[in-house]
């Protein structure tokens, strides 16, 4: 990689847990390749990437006006649908898998509004990409959603179009090199896989994503953090490098020492793992010279979520954040990141502890080798993406308990289901409750999940079948009802078109947020079909609260 540091090695050890002593059979397989890669595999300090450049941008709202990027080009996939490793399976059946048993009461509908589209794309572009991977984020008076390769801003209290759509790049409008001008054509002018999160203890926004050359020999995080709570106002800008290393599915996590991040790292034509990294947030808060500290796990460790922050009630002093994927069928890997920037040697990435968790089996492969999740008549099937957690890892203190959730999809229902999980006691986790949302005429899939300041669980998620057009489903529960039961669905949308021609690719995430003001309304944001058509997606955002939950007004 293309780093500022000590060393250039691929690889570091993973430091082993008591609970991991005794390696288990999936796990020999970690413990085989870090042999097999020699000396690269043991060495014990992190890389240190220092930005390669950073400053502080004119108002974003400058920037949009008169911005265009229609130079060109066709419908298209962006980034590349690429494969960690092969499919989980357990020929158990899921023991915590139920159906929904009600219909979800004690919950009031807010807002509800079509969000960006492919048509957007096209406006902007000329032509439209595939996957949608929409998300968004809610802050003190705005909605921000990001999807490939786009941004809008809106009126939290109406829906209101603020600002955009615009091109994600227009961010780096005058920051030159790699996140303004991505690989110089218009298909690779963006990279995608965008994220958008709220960092409510500063009261600013992160927003975030990829940029490559045409040969992808360079390659970049780009990373900016505004000066205030106006999306639409200045940002902090900052490119890290990779190298050709390419740091595919970026997500973030914000803590209280640095905004956390976790990549699959593919150097040319092969898969290194995923790499951990912490982003020096007290320098990126003020545009100060910034670097990341990261760790690089083994290829057998892939698609890691960082813990990202909910609530006003801190972690307790000095806790790490904390990271979550799926190990087997029966186990979730659980690390813990210290970072420590004065002396980077000081930080540690420790684990995996392996957490237990009921037999579940993946749905599909990736959309390189087999989609599964089946439209109407003449919708292609496409991608249930279960090789990995889905984003957010939503962590709260409540005081008498830490509490971390998250969901993946696995095999169930008519086809695929959604688990999910509350980790508690990260010191020493173990899941508190689970289940498997399964409908058995009905496909569910790709969730995001957040809980409130009340302990109210809300988990958004796609829903298609031969017979229902994909659609926009939200379950939830309050901390009274029985462990592990779910209940709905709350339909954010009903969709009435299916996707055609479209490298059979569906959004790679959604995301759940919870409004930093009252801590009690949800924001979620997906990707439907209105119409039938290739490269044709809508989203959806939606806000709702739990009547139970009470908080400061708007």
């Amino acid at each position: 990689m293309s780093r500022s540091s000590s060393t250039n090695n691929i690889f570091h050890v993973v430091r082993l847990t008591p609970d991991n002593a005794v390696l288990r059979p999936q796990r020999f397989l970690s413990f085989v390749l870090f042999f097999l890669y020699g000396p690269l595999a043991f060495a014990n300090n992190p890389d240190v990437i220092k930005a390669s450049r950073h400053d502080i941008s004119p108002a974003l709202s400058r920037m949009v006006i008169g911005a265009s990027s229609n130079g060109g080009g066709k419908d298209n996939q962006n980034p590349t649908a690429r494969s960690t490793g092969p499919m989980i399976t357990n020929n158990n059946p899921d023991p915590v898998a139920a159906p929904l048993s009600r219909p979800l009461t004690g919950v009031t509908n807010l807002l509800n509004f079509d969000g960006q589209s492919a048509q957007d794309n096209r406006n902007l572009f000329g032509f439209a990409f595939v996957p949608a991977d929409t998300n968004g984020a809610v802050g003190a008076t705005q909605f921000v959603q990001m999807v490939n390769v786009t941004f809008a801003v809106y009126d939290k209290s109406t829906g209101a179009l603020q600002l955009g759509p615009a091109a994600i790049h227009t961010l780096w409008t005058g920051f030159g090199g790699l996140c303004e001008f991505g690989g110089g054509t218009p298909t690779f002018a963006d990279g995608g896989d965008p994220v958008v999160l709220y960092d409510h203890l500063a009261g600013r926004w992160l927003v975030s994503q990829l940029q490559y050359n045409t040969s992808f020999t360079q390659t970049a995080e780009c990373i900016a953090v505004s000066t205030n709570s106006d999306a639409t106002g200045s940002y902090n800008r900052y490119e890290f490098d990779f190298g050709s290393n390419f740091p595919d599915y970026p997500k973030f996590g914000v803590w209280t020492d640095a905004y956390y991040n976790s990549i699959n790292v593919f150097p040319p034509h092969s898969f290194a793992g995923a790499e951990a990294c912490a982003f020096d947030r007290n320098a990126m808060l003020v545009g100060a010279p910034a670097s990341a500290i990261c760790f690089q796990q083994p290829p057998a460790v892939s698609s890691l979520l960082p813990a990202d922050l909910d609530g006003r009630t801190l972690p307790p002093a000095g806790s790490p954040d904390y990271f979550v994927g799926l190990a087997d069928s029966t186990n979730l890997n659980f690390f813990r990141f210290h970072v420590d920037f004065s002396i980077p040697s000081n930080s540690s990435f420790d684990g995996p502890t392996l957490v237990s968790v009921a037999a579940y089996s993946e749905i599909c492969a990736r959309a390189t080798s087999v989609s599964c999740i089946p439209e109407p008549s003449p919708g292609e099937h496409v991608d249930g993406l279960a090789d990995r957690v889905m984003f957010r890892l939503a962590y709260r203190n409540f005081g008498d308990h830490e509490s971390l959730v998250v969901n993946h999809t696995v095999r169930g229902g008519a086809l695929a289901g959604v688990r999910w999980y509350e980790i508690r006691n990260p010191s020493a986790p173990f899941v508190y409750q689970q289940s498997t949302l399964i409908d058995p005429d009905v496909n569910y899939w790709l969730g995001s999940i957040a809980m409130d300041k009340s302990g109210n669980a809300a988990l958004g998620f796609s829903a298609s079948s031969k017979s229902v057009f994909p659609s926009v489903y939200v379950a939830g529960r309050a901390p009274t009802d029985p462990p592990g039961q779910m209940f709905g669905p709350l339909v954010l949308v009903d969709g009435s078109g299916a996707q055609i021609q479209s490298f059979h690719r569906w959004r790679d995430y959604s995301s759940m947020s919870l409004d930093p003001v009252d801590d009690c309304t949800f924001w979620y944001t997906n990707e439907y079909y209105a119409t039938t058509g290739s490269f044709n997606w809508a989203t959806r955002i939606g806000s709702f609260k739990f009547n139970a939950c009470k908080g400061r007004s708007k």
